[in-house]
């Protein structure tokens, strides 16, 4: 089965920081997941785009 890779996003400016290897078999909802944003410095809450 193959994997696609989905970036996460800051929910606060928006930038995407961070990509993920995910196997969408069965999957719903879109990840989210608290880490660090080097644009604010701070740790903010990142979620799956397309």
């Amino acid at each position: 089965m193959a994997t696609k890779k989905s970036a996460l996003a800051c929910s606060e400016c928006g930038s995407r920081n961070y990509s993920k290897a995910v196997n969408d078999a069965n999957r719903t909802e879109r990840l989210e997941v608290k880490k660090f944003c080097k644009y604010c410095k701070k740790h903010t809450l990142h979620r799956e785009t397309k």
